[in-house]
C-alpha cells in the first residue's frame, strides 16, 4: 500500500505544479505534508528525514555543482557583451548569398551561443530580438523564422558546457553509484561531468548537422519561404573582421571544453575559465561596465538561487518518495514491463517527452531521473548514453506547446504580427528532428560512448 501513497504523493505534486505553485515549495511542502500524514497512521518512519541534514550539507559541499553559478554568470556575462549581435552580422554576411542562408546564419550562431553560454533563455531572447525581426523583413516565413530561432536556442541544452548536463551528472553519479551499491559493488565506478559533456559533443553536433540539412531541402523545396539576400542586402565581410568576430568566442569554447576533455582542469574549474574568459571578452569589446556587472550578478544570483532551491525542495521528496516504498514500486514497474531493459528504457523516455509538455527541465532532473535511474543503471545501461538521451529528451521540453519555455521566450520578444501558432507549428519540424535524434542514438550507442572511451579510456 505505501508505495501507492507514493505514487499519489508524486500525482499531488504534479497537479499544484500545473497550478502554478513555486516549484521548490511544492516539492518539499507536499513531502512533509504527506510524511506527517503517514506518521500519524504509522505507514511512515521519520528516521528517513533524519539524512536530511547530511544530504543538505553533501549539496553544500558538491564542488560539481559550484561550476552551476559560474557557468551562468559567463553566458549571462557574454549576453551582455553583445556577442551573439556581432556574430549575426559576420554569419548573415557570410551565408546570405544563399536560400535559407539567414535561417543556416541563424542555427551556427545558435550553436556558438551554446557553446559559450549554456543558458537557452538568454539565446532565444537574444536570438528573437536580434534576428526575428530582420528574417521578417527579407521575406522569411515567419513559422521557419519562429522555429529556427526556437531550435537553435535550446541547443545550450545538449552541446556542452551546459547547466542541464552539469545538473544531470551530478544526479546520474548519484544514482550509478546506488544502482552498482544496490547489486552488491562496494567499490562503485563514477560518471562524471566531463563524461557527459564530451558524450553530448557528437550528438550535439550531429542535430545541429541535422539541422542545417532540414533548412537546406525546405530552401531548395519551397525557395518562397527562405530568400537569399540581394546583393545590396548583404554586407560583405572581410577576413581580418570575420576573425575578430569570430576568434574570441571559439578560443573560450576551446579553453573551457579543451581544459575538461583534455584532463587539464575538472568541469567547477574550466567554469571559473569560463567566467573570467567571458569578463575579459566584454571588457575587449569595451563593454564592461560596474551597471553591466551588476546586472550580470543579479540575473546569476537568481537563476542559482532558484536551481538550488529546487534541489533543495527536491532532496525532501526523494526521502519521502523512498521512505513510502516508492523506489520499490518503481523497480518492480519498470522491471516487469515486456521488453525488458528496451521496454523499461521506452516507457521513461516516453513519460518524460510527455512531462516536459507541463513541467520544466529542472524538475524532470531532480525528481524523475533520482527514482527512475538506479533502475536503469541497475538494468546494465551506460550512464554516459543514458544521460545523453535524457538530456535530448528533455530539450524537446523547451519546444513542447503549450508550456515550452522557447515558446515563452520568443512569444515575449516576438512583434504582434507573429501568431502564437506560428510558433508553435514552426517548431513541429523541429521536434520530429530531435525525436529521430533520439532515435539514432538508440539505434547507435557509441554516438555518445565513443568519445569519452577514448578520451578516458574505458
Amino acid at each position: 500500500m505505501n508505495g501507492e501513497i507514493a505514487l499519489l504523493m508524486f500525482g499531488v505534486v504534479f497537479m499544484l505544479l500545473l497550478s502554478g505553485y513555486p516549484v521548490a515549495f511544492t516539492l518539499a511542502g507536499t513531502a512533509l505534508g504527506f510524511a506527517m500524514v503517514g506518521q500519524l497512521f504509522g505507514a511512515f518512519d521519520f528516521a528517513f528525514l533524519q539524512a536530511l541534514p547530511n544530504r543538505l550539507f553533501g549539496i553544500m559541499n558538491n564542488q560539481t555543482l559550484v561550476a552551476v553559478p559560474l557557468f551562468v554568470f559567463m553566458g549571462v556575462m557574454l549576453e551582455r557583451s553583445r556577442i551573439a549581435e556581432d556574430l549575426l552580422d559576420t554569419m548573415s554576411g557570410l551565408f546570405g548569398n544563399l536560400r535559407g542562408g539567414l535561417g543556416i546564419s541563424v542555427t551556427l550562431v545558435g550553436m556558438l551561443l551554446a557553446a559559450s553560454t549554456g543558458i537557452v533563455g538568454a539565446t532565444v531572447v537574444t536570438m528573437g530580438l536580434l534576428s526575428l525581426p530582420l528574417m521578417l523583413r527579407r521575406g522569411y516565413d515567419p513559422r521557419v523564422a519562429t522555429g529556427t530561432i526556437c531550435a537553435s536556442g535550446t541547443l545550450g541544452q545538449i552541446i556542452p558546457p551546459s547547466i542541464v548536463l552539469v545538473l544531470l551528472g551530478d544526479v546520474l553519479s548519484a544514482a550509478y553509484q546506488q544502482a552498482q551499491l544496490d547489486e552488491g559493488i562496494f567499490s562503485p565506478k563514477t560518471v562524471s561531468v566531463g563524461d557527459l559533456f564530451a558524450g553530448a559533443l557528437l550528438p550535439g553536433l550531429a542535430l545541429v548537422g541535422l539541422y542545417l540539412s532540414y533548412l537546406l531541402i525546405l530552401a531548395w523545396l519551397k525557395p518562397h519561404t527562405m530568400p537569399a539576400l540581394s546583393s545590396e542586402q548583404r554586407q560583405h565581410q572581410g577576413v581580418l573582421a570575420v576573425l575578430r568576430t569570430l576568434l574570441p568566442p571559439l578560443l573560450l569554447i576551446l579553453a573551457v571544453l579543451g581544459s575538461i576533455m583534455g584532463g587539464v582542469a575538472t568541469p567547477t574549474e574550466a567554469a571559473s575559465v569560463g567566467a573570467v574568459g567571458a569578463m575579459l571578452l566584454a571588457w575587449l569589446r569595451n563593454r564592461l561596465h560596474t551597471q553591466v556587472l551588476r546586472e550580470v550578478v543579479r540575473s546569476t544570483m537568481k537563476v542559482t538561487s532558484m536551481v538550488f532551491l529546487i534541489l533543495i525542495g527536491a532532496s525532501v521528496f526523494s526521502l519521502v518518495f523512498r521512505g513510502f516504498g516508492g523506489d520499490i514500486l518503481v523497480e518492480e514497474l519498470l522491471t516487469g514491463l515486456p521488453g525488458g531493459v528496451f521496454g523499461a528504457m521506452l516507457v521513461v523516455m516516453l513519460v518524460m517527452f510527455l512531462l516536459g509538455f507541463v513541467i520544466d527541465f529542472i524538475e524532470i532532473t531532480f525528481i524523475v531521473v533520482p527514482i527512475v535511474g538506479p533502475v536503469l543503471l541497475a538494468m546494465g545501461l551506460d550512464p554516459v548514453w543514458l544521460g545523453v538521451m535524457i538530456a535530448i529528451n528533455l530539450q524537446t521540453s523547451f519546444l513542447t506547446p503549450p508550456f515550452g519555455f522557447a515558446l515563452f521566450y520568443l512569444r515575449g520578444v516576438a512583434p504582434d504580427s507573429i501568431r502564437t501558432t506560428d510558433i508553435y507549428r514552426g517548431v513541429a519540424p523541429f521536434i520530429l528532428i530531435q525525436l529521430g535524434m533520439l532515435g539514432l542514438l538508440a539505434l547507435w550507442p557509441a554516438l555518445a560512448t565513443w568519445l569519452p572511451t577514448k578520451i578516458y579510456g574505458g
